[in-house]
């Protein structure tokens, strides 16, 4: 893929903590700037349907406004969407709130009903960003009822992460659709501080801006690869191993995160995945964040480095490590389903989000 020099530039302040938003964006842009002009081909045998690819159309897509609906969890304090809300239109957005957002049954944002509802009326109402206000659980039980097709055809970018990852992969293997992953209302816009580089490179992502994602990493095998670019969160993965909402993805680039997983239960779900014949298929595994896991003295050890060193040795696939995503204050918005290219050098990774013919 030959990344250039200019898209390498920027790298650690793009993913850095500390780069204000006016530094963070410069640094975006800067690495966007010099890309080559080869589009990422998926193989002849990557199983992906492209009957419904809603990937760049090389015009900038239509920012204007975010609708935000609560299809799993229930909202715990309706106050952090309203402030995500005015945070979003600070950014330029216009929002709307679907009317059963805060409605609460047992542990859900309403009955299935009722969020299937309101993933109905998002793909009519006008905004063309739709967000899931949180995660959490509940997904998993709509899905057999859910008109991808009507999802697909919407036009709309449904943008979520965590338990929404069930949504986003069910929509790329029912219809080839692409959807977003990366930032949610109440987590990352509706607390006590809004994460620069998260709300920058939501933005970037939404508009249409940014075209390489360049980030640190210690540990990368060297790759030069493209393909769809799909996974999520790994729990809810790996629970659809087996059902329609799986995606038959060959030659794609998996990327992967969770939250308060134990190191030996990621290595679980990753065993699972390669034994059913999922991870052998990849050009790379992209290992985003594994957060807010506890060790236990009998482990003696064994973490996650133990879990990506076995990895490498099993699956015999290239791994690259770093990804800023995951349920971290600082995360890319990515799109599941789209063409991608991703390269690696000592150090650094380059996730070319839009490569394309001028």
């Amino acid at each position: 893929m030959n990344t250039p020099k200019a898209a390498k530039a920027g790298t650690k302040a793009a993913v850095g903590k500390t780069a204000g938003k006016t530094a963070a964006k410069t640094a975006i842009k800067a690495a966007a700037q010099g890309h080559d002009h080869h589009g990422p081909a998926c193989d002849d045998d990557c199983g992906h349907d492209h009957s419904h690819d809603h990937g760049h159309s090389h015009t900038l897509p239509d920012a204007r406004g975010i609708y935000l609906i609560s299809p799993s969890s229930a909202v715990r304090d309706p106050a952090t969407v309203e402030l995500a809300r005015e945070r979003l239109q600070q950014q330029g957005f216009k929002t709307a709130i679907d009317r059963t957002a805060y409605a609460e049954h047992q542990r859900f944002a309403g009955t299935d009903a009722q969020r299937l509802a309101s993933l109905a009326r998002a793909t009519k109402q006008k905004l063309p960003i739709v967000m899931v206000t949180r995660g959490g659980y509940g997904m998993g039980r709509l899905l057999h009822q859910i008109d991808w097709k009507a999802m697909a055809d919407s036009g709309k970018r449904f943008v979520g992460m965590s338990d929404f990852t069930a949504f986003s992969l069910g929509l790329l293997a029912q219809t080839g659709a692409v959807s977003y992953t990366g930032a949610t209302a109440v987590a990352d816009f509706g607390g006590k501080k809004v994460d620069d580089l998260t709300e920058a490179l939501f933005g970037e992502v939404m508009r249409g801006e940014l075209e390489i994602l360049s980030f640190e990493t210690q540990d990368a095998d060297p790759v030069d690869a493209r393909g769809i670019l799909w996974g999520g969160n790994l729990a809810m993965l790996t629970s659809l191993l087996g059902t329609p909402y799986f995606p038959k993805i060959r030659g794609g680039i998996l990327f992967l995160e969770d939250v308060a997983e134990h190191p030996y239960r990621v290595e679980r779900m990753l065993i699972q995945l390669w034994q059913a014949g999922v991870l052998a298929k990849q050009k790379a595994i992209v290992l985003g964040r594994f957060s807010d896991y506890k060790l236990a003295p009998h482990d003696k050890g064994y973490d996650l480095h133990e879990v990506v060193a076995w990895l490498r040795k099993t699956v015999k696939v290239p791994v690259i490590t770093g990804l800023p995503y995951g349920h971290v204050a600082t995360k890319a918005t990515l799109p599941i389903g789209q063409k991608v290219g991703i390269a690696t050098e000592k150090g650094l990774a380059h996730l070319v989000l839009d490569e394309h013919h001028h």
